[in-house]
């Protein structure tokens, strides 16, 4: 599995990391099982947050015996990011996946409560050693600006957003934007939600032909072209040990420049958005 820097930290992430929203949904043995699976090839970035109902529950079975393997991220939610709520969302985050850090802490999405008093919180969470680094989700350029007004330099380690093959909104600006100040970007639902191209698509068809020279499937194919860019990582969602295999394999694929240049023609980036897509 390939790593690399993950943006204002001094730490070496996994490309292919592992998502757990509605991971909580189907057989927790299964979910455990893939999630460790995940971590023996290598997939060690786990992503949750305490809005995916169970999963935090899940994820401390799965890492049982092996926090030090891991480079685990949470999220608080908006309507409990003022500062003293950020610091009591973080220990409930804590207590449930039983361990006494996170590697990352994000603000899930844009809220009411100002981002100085969240950032504070985020700043004592660190200051405490029961946070290595902080980031957001969701955040388009126009938040990114305010945020960073008010947050130290080299700070905001990552924003992590809506990213896959059929939406590459972030491409126009935000990822730009985060280029330029050293921040990951982290792509979240990387296959589209329930939406993966077809392979009777023409589109479809060219990540099988890539796919076909390479000893490798579509998805997998997927994963490599959206990072393909150093600066992105990639957190797909795994129930079965099988799938969490096939989405690790991903992390050793290296794609041609006519490789790129064809699924950049099958997925035609589109034109800027007025406001940043998410789910």
């Amino acid at each position: 599995m390939r790593q690399r820097k993950f943006g204002n930290t001094n730490v070496e992430v996994s490309v292919i990391g592992q998502g757990t929203w509605y991971i909580d949904r189907g057989d927790r043995n299964s979910a455990v099982a893939a999630l460790r699976r995940g971590l023996d090839l290598g997939m060690t970035h786990l992503d949750t947050a305490e809005m995916y109902g169970d999963a935090e529950f899940v994820i401390a079975d799965a890492i049982a015996g092996r926090r030090d393997e891991v480079f685990l991220v949470s999220k608080v939610l908006p309507s409990n990011a003022s500062r003293r709520g950020t610091i009591a969302a973080c220990e409930r985050s804590l207590k449930r996946l039983k361990t006494d850090r996170l590697d990352c802490y994000l603000l899930h999405w844009r809220g009411s409560y100002p981002l100085a008093d969240t950032v504070a919180a985020f700043e004592e969470l660190a200051d405490a050693g029961k946070i290595r680094s902080w980031g957001v989700s969701n955040f388009d350029t126009d938040d990114l600006d305010e945020l960073k007004a008010v947050a130290s330099e080299g700070r905001i380690a990552c924003n992590q957003v809506l990213y896959h093959v059929q939406e590459r909104a972030i491409e126009h600006a935000v990822i730009p934007w985060c280029k330029t100040h050293g921040v990951a970007v982290v792509a979240y639902s990387p296959f589209g939600h329930n939406d993966f191209p077809s392979p009777r698509s023409k589109a479809g068809q060219a990540l099988q032909t890539i796919a076909d020279a390479h000893g490798a499937t579509p998805r997998q194919v997927a994963l490599g072209f959206l990072t393909r860019d150093p600066d992105v990582f990639a957190i797909p969602k795994a129930a079965t040990a099988e799938h969490a295999a096939d989405n690790a394999a991903a992390g050793r694929l290296t794609l041609s420049e006519s490789e790129l240049a064809l699924l950049d023609k099958a997925f035609p980036r589109g034109p800027k958005p007025r406001g940043l897509p998410m789910l």
